[in-house]
């Protein structure tokens, strides 16, 4: 089969194709693998008892279902639920919305595969530009979602030490350049994968670098505020005309579902629609009305704050808790700190294998985590050893059995440094 570059390009090996095989493959053939590699929320019940009186309501109501499964909704997205979203963050926060700021896409990751090829890459007068990740880890779904090749530039992070075993990475300002190359900033609030949350200050200094440079701040906030709120420290809500906020429905605890939101300034939602009628036709309605109901009283609001968020505090303590001591005080680690998401991010300085070994040995053991290799998107491959060194292990899912995988990756990184005879 003879592809062109971009048939090349989509079919070459992806982190995220990888990690997505291995989670499906792993579902689909009934393996005992201790899953905690994927981005899959928890189950929560509170949560999922609510979607399912929406979907009761629904299937009862002949009019909704025939809008549910039975017409196109506009390349936009669903109209009566970007009204409802407008409606209640201007009423929550004030942004003075209108429904043309807002678009909706299949998932989160098509929004950003049409936000990173539309200001980055070749503008067909001799420029070609880049998206500038202002700290990276980033997530690994960005790294492969550009068309053009070396899409991304990003710059190594300040790193602090917050506790004896405990990281967290910053800005560093110093290194971030905004040129006349670059066509967009993003940043991710929390952090995929580390759960780190950039300041509010963070953010206002990188806004200040997009509005001096005239380019947009993309900030994925698919974890964060206003919702599904998956965050540990705080973190304030925050829109302008410069900023394109892009949210998701899926860490609310509905994946399956694909939805996407994009607020923006008009001329950026007027572009992301056409892009989605070429690309899609339309999208789908079954995610923006099953959530409608929420976002129209603002329950959204107060289930992401009281619901969503002490759950995977929760799970984030315990996991922690556990992990800390399987570890012990005989061999370096670290894991940052945890201020969001659904992850930890471990850091095993100097360890004699590499981040892809131990993920290999970990699926032998029957334990699936994610290399931190993958997410390095746009940053030189200049031998900083850190970028092999560290894990993404996910602690969404059953607490016994992430603390079952949390001791065997102890077991395993001890071993390790066992057998190079620390």
């Amino acid at each position: 089969m003879k592809l062109s570059a971009f048939g090349r390009k989509f079919t070459s090996g992806a982190g995220i194709t990888s990690l997505m095989e291995d989670l499906g493959n792993a579902l689909a053939s009934g393996d005992e693998m201790i899953m905690m590699g994927g981005g899959n929320p928890g189950h929560i019940p509170q949560v999922q008892e609510r979607f399912s009186e929406i979907l009761h309501e629904l299937a009862t109501d002949q009019a909704a279902v025939r809008r549910l499964v039975g017409i196109y909704d506009p390349p936009q997205g669903e109209k009566q639920f970007i009204s409802a979203l407008a409606d209640m963050l201007n009423q929550e926060y004030g942004w003075g919305l209108k429904p043309e700021n807002i678009a909706l896409t299949n998932g989160s990751q098509a929004a950003f595969f049409m936000l990173f090829n539309m200001f980055g890459g070749d503008y067909g007068d001799g420029s070609r530009k880049h998206i500038l990740l202002p700290m990276a880890p980033e997530y690994i779904g960005y790294a492969d979602a550009g068309i053009a090749p070396e899409l991304f530039k990003a710059v190594r992070p300040d790193i602090t030490f917050t506790d004896a075993h405990e990281f967290k990475y910053r800005v560093d300002f110093d290194a971030v350049e905004v040129t006349a190359e670059t066509g967009a900033i993003c940043v991710s609030r929390p952090t995929n994968p580390t759960g780190n949350v950039v300041t509010d200050e963070e953010l206002a200094r990188l806004e200040v670098l997009a509005r001096a440079h005239d380019v947009p701040l993309i900030v994925d906030g698919a974890y964060g505020t206003p919702f599904p709120s998956l965050l540990f420290v705080d973190a304030t809500p925050h829109w302008n005309e410069q900023i394109v906020l892009c949210l998701s429905l899926s860490k609310l605890g509905l994946p399956a579902a694909r939805t996407g939101i994009v607020i923006a300034a008009e001329p950026i939602i007027e572009a992301l629609a056409s892009v989605n009628a070429i690309m899609n036709l339309a999208t789908g309605s079954f995610g923006a009305m099953v959530a409608e109901p929420l976002v129209r009283s603002g329950e959204i609001l107060s289930l992401s704050r009281d619901v969503v968020c002490p759950f995977y505090k929760g799970k984030m303590e315990r996991a922690v808790s556990e992990f800390s001591a399987a570890m012990g005080e005989h061999c370096r680690w670290y894991v940052h700190k945890p201020e969001g998401a659904m992850f930890l991010w471990l850091w095993f300085p100097g360890l004699p294998v590499s981040s892809l070994e131990l993920y290999q040995r970990l699926k032998a053991r029957g334990v699936l985590v994610v290399s931190g290799h993958y997410f390095f998107p746009g940053l030189p491959d200049d031998g900083w050893r850190h970028r092999n060194e560290c894990l993404r292990v996910t602690y969404s899912q059953d607490d016994e059995q992430v603390a079952k995988g949390l001791r065997i990756i102890a077991d395993e990184v001890k071993t390790i440094w066992a057998e190079a005879g620390h």
